[in-house]
Order: structure tokens, then sequence, then C-alpha cells
């Protein structure tokens, strides 16, 4: 099989250094064909061909799974169906309480082996929706179905953690990624407790031998040596408390795995690693991710399809090439304009960002429910009909013109722009 774009053919052949091996910045001194040695600020932004013939729009990553990216019977391993969060803010003595509304109607299918990434601006909602993807936090409406089971049942709460018997195969099966490195793992617990306690929470690990034995193979497949496991994470960098993050999320094998903001707390050099192992973990454990960044460039390099949320709504959803190459939504093309590189020259500010009677036009997450597009005080190109009415889903037009082939099925934007 050909090396990917970015790839080196042949095994590194860099000796064992302290720190891991500098020719192609893999944490430890390799004997493989290792990921991307260029500067994370370089390589996440370059623009790769067209899909190869007959893959589904989004690209071929994820390998691990099926040819399509979908499960045997063709139905996605994970199901957001009108998923929403809204969160009470009081509003005193003297005023009624507002409802804010996080997260709103979100529908969104992940196949097995693939990666769709959750891109918007800060307060959007998308750590909300990956909180409830995983059972952390119960959605007002809608479910969330994982191979087909309800995640959560009727009283909102997941069923793992009810331990309902149609559910019991979920424990373990699906994990997260937090953002911080620092705040994630517990300072007073040892490296080896902290990585090994999924398993015992799961009942996957067994005996107390072979949960050790497990957590030191987990430790080595990240990059950290058996000797990691008796130290404190404050004995860590940044990039291996990271490292020991993901360890801790992938003990159990899970099938599913959120990645919220996972490299924004780390330089450059220290995202590729933690990019590239997350990629390399994917292809040999057949994973499947569902990847939260505000960073464009990141999002383009790890992600099979995209979805742009704005204010809790998705606004658009593509294939990662075709979504940054043509993108449909007036607020995605801004998004994407404001990144040199990833589609062309701008230096133009998001309409609406101008302070306007001493406060901003763009606001925060979903603070009402207000009737029209969310996006209309911020948008260049608003109608009358964007006031008045929530625009629903229109199918894109196709993301390469140039190719003359039609866009995949489920690309979609919420734009009266394409009301046909």
């Amino acid at each position: 099989m050909p090396p990917e774009e970015g790839h080196i053919a042949d095994p590194c052949a860099h000796p064992p250094q302290i720190g891991g091996c500098r020719g192609c910045l893999s944490p430890v001194g390799c004997g493989r064909s290792p990921h991307l040695i260029q500067m994370a600020s370089s390589t996440l932004s370059s623009s790769s061909g067209p899909s190869p013939e007959g893959a589904p729009a989004g690209g071929t990553r994820g390998s691990a799974g099926s040819e399509s990216g979908e499960a045997a019977d063709g139905t996605p391993l994970v199901l957001m169906r009108d998923l929403s969060r809204t969160f009470r803010q009081s509003g005193g003595a003297f005023s009624k309480d507002a409802a804010i509304y996080a997260v709103r109607g979100v529908n969104l299918a992940i196949y097995a082996g693939r990666t769709l990434g959750v891109v918007g601006e800060s307060g959007c909602g998308k750590s909300t929706l990956g909180r409830m993807a995983v059972g952390l936090l119960s959605p007002t409406e809608g479910n969330v179905f994982f191979g087909g089971v309800p995640l959560y049942d009727e009283a909102g709460r997941a069923h793992f953690q009810s331990r309902d018997g149609a559910a019991k195969g979920l424990a373990g099966r699906v994990q997260m990624i937090f953002q911080d490195p620092y705040s994630s793992l517990n300072p007073r617990m040892q490296v080896g407790t902290a990585v090994g306690e999924p398993l015992v929470c799961s009942g996957k690990g067994g005996t107390r031998d072979a949960i050790r034995r497990k957590v030191a193979d987990m430790l080595e497949r990240v990059g950290l040596g058996e000797e990691s496991a008796r130290r404190y994470p404050h004995e860590f960098s940044g990039g291996q408390r990271q490292r020991i993050a993901i360890a801790r999320a992938l003990i159990t094998r899970p099938a599913f795995v959120v990645c919220d903001e996972p490299t924004s707390s780390l330089d450059a050099s220290v995202q590729a690693q933690v990019l590239n192992l997350l990629r390399d973990m994917q292809e040999s454990l057949g994973l499947s991710y569902l990847f939260i960044s505000h960073d464009l460039s990141v999002v383009r390099h790890m992600s099979d399809r995209v979805a742009v949320m704005y204010r809790g709504l998705i606004v658009e959803e593509a294939g990662a090439d075709d979504l940054f190459r043509t993108p449909a939504h007036p607020y995605t093309r801004l998004l994407v304009d404001s990144v040199p590189g990833l589609r062309g020259p701008s230096g133009e500010a998001l309409a609406g960002e101008e302070e306007e009677g001493g406060r901003s036009a763009a606001g925060a997450s979903g603070l009402s429910a207000d009737s029209g597009c969310p996006f209309a005080p911020r948008c260049p190109q608003v109608m009358e009909l964007c006031l008045r009415s929530l625009p629903p889903f229109f199918p894109r037009p196709q993301g390469r013109p140039e190719t003359g082939g039609d866009a995949h099925a489920g690309d979609r934007v919420r734009c009266f722009l394409f009301q046909r």
C-alpha cells in the first residue's frame, strides 16, 4: 500500500534519543514508518488531491473499518437524533428565568473507523454536544444510539450508569479525551492506577496482574515506558500528560472516542505528535472519532467529514475536502477565509464583529430560540426571509464543480440561499 501524502515510505533511521526521535517527531526511538515529519502549522494546512475513485466523499481515512466506513448492514455506529440541551439562567427576584439553548436539534451519524469533525467558534456548543455523545451530560431532548442501542433511558440517564441489561455492553465502549491534560488527571494518583481505572470500572480488567500488563502495554503504545506507571502527573510535560489521557481513554479498547480539543493547549510540534498518535491508534484499533476543535487546519487533517456548528445548530455538513475547498454556508465561508492557506487569502473580518452600541452583535451560544436564522445579524447576504424563519436543511451543491460529480448524499446546508 503506498504511503499517504506527508508520510515517509522508509523506516526512520534515527537512533533513540532522550525525548524521542528528533528526525521524525516520534516519541520514542523508532524503527517504523513515522507520520508527518513537518511541523503542524505547515503540515495540517496543506491540501490533498481528490479522493480516490470509488471512495466516499470526505476521504479514505479510518482503514480499519469497512471500505465505505459503514457497519456491515450500512447503519452508523453512532447516531445522534434530535439532540438538544437547554440550560436555565436565573432571572433573579424580578425577572423570569431565561432559557439558554446550547444545542438545538442536532442529527449526526458517525460510521465505523471514521472521523467526524465538529468545528465552530468558542461557545457554539461543541463540547456540550461531545459530552452528551458519551453520556456525561443528559440531553433535554433526543437520544444517542450506539450500534442501534439508545445511550439514554426515558429518565435521561445513561444506560451504563443504570446498568440496564439491554445496554450492558456499552461500558468501556465509549470514551472521551478531554481538552486540558493538566486538570483531567488526578494529581494524587499514580499514572498506572489512573490508566488502569477504566478497566476496573468497566469490569474488563481481570486480575491485578492482568491489569498491570495491559497498562504497561498501552503506555508503550502511546510512547511512554513501563516505568511511567509509577510516576505522578506533575512529573510529565503537557504533551506527555495528553498521551497518558489518550492511554486512559483507549485502555478499554473502545469503539467510539470523543476528542474534545485534544491539542489546543499544546505547542505546534507536540500537536503533530499527538495527532499522529491518534491517527495511528485509529488505524490499529479501528476507532471512530468525534473530533471537536476550533482549529480548522487540525479538523481538516483529522476528519473524513466535517459539521460546522453555530449557536447550537449544525449549519453545514460535508466531506472534509469538499467543505474546505468550496464552503457553502456564509458562516463557513467566513470561517475558512479567516485562516490563510485553507482556501484563499482574505483579510476581511466577520460581519457584525464590530461593536454596535457598546455590545458585540455576535453573542454567545444559543442565547434564545428566537425565530429566524441565528447568523442573520452577521451575514453579509442576509434576506428578509432569514429574519423571520429558521432555515431548514437543503441539499448542499456539489463540492467539486471541476469534477462534475454529485455531492455526497449526506451533504447539507442550512441556508435559504440554496432553496430551490
